[in-house]
């Protein structure tokens, strides 16, 4: 799983090799979408924003497996960069596809969850399905979003292909729906380098209802 699946978020899948500057063309590559400089809809249509610069989106989740609510974006591959995008999941949902048989299940999302169980969900999902060995928060602490009171998450992971990953979650629940816009990236570089279009986005998110 990648970025936040093999991963490395959210796993989900396997390193994408030769993946490199895919924003940097006018056109979409293999699995990818460009988005351009223009308000979007993302997930399942919930949530609406607006990226500084083109970024592409993955056709098909690479860490969320295909949850209608998800959508998963990169600049320079995945294995270096991603942001995810939850758009309104509803309370009994979960954010990835599990067999109920597993031994080790990622918690499904409930619409009273406060900020720390959210962090501590999102904490296994890299565990459990990213493949994390060691995970760190980094901090937790209010702040506006979608017009509400929410939460940012800061925190880094060290994955089975010994690189070390940084993240930025911000979200909210809202009428027992979760919006979150996740960042994850490799910490040396691309997690600053991709921090300012994150918080760019962060700000541009609107509620569509």
């Amino acid at each position: 799983m990648n970025r936040l699946t093999r991963i490395a978020l959210l796993a989900a899948a396997l390193p994408l090799a030769a993946c490199s500057s895919l924003g940097g063309g006018e056109y979409g590559i293999g699995d990818y979408t460009l988005i351009r400089v223009h308000r979007v809809n993302v997930g399942d249509g919930g949530m609406s924003v607006v990226a500084p610069r083109p970024w592409n989106e993955r056709r098909r989740s690479i860490l969320f497996d295909d949850v209608r609510e998800v959508e998963d974006w990169t600049l320079n591959g995945p294995i270096l960069d991603g942001i995810s995008f939850v758009s309104g999941m509803k309370s009994g949902r979960y954010l990835i596809r599990q067999r109920r048989t597993a031994d080790q299940q990622v918690p499904k999302f409930r619409g009273d969850m406060t900020p720390p169980e959210i962090a501590a969900m999102l904490e296994s999902l890299y565990r459990v399905r990213g493949g994390a060995v060691d995970f760190r928060t980094l901090s937790l602490q209010p702040r506006a979003f979608l017009g509400a009171n929410g939460f940012q998450l800061d925190y880094e992971h060290l994955d089975s292909d010994e690189l070390w990953r940084k993240g930025r979650a911000v979200g909210v629940v809202i009428d027992g729906r979760l919006y979150l816009i996740l960042l994850d990236a490799a910490r040396s570089h691309y997690y600053n380098a991709t921090l300012p279009d994150f918080e760019a986005i962060v700000a541009s998110a609107q509620l569509r209802r």
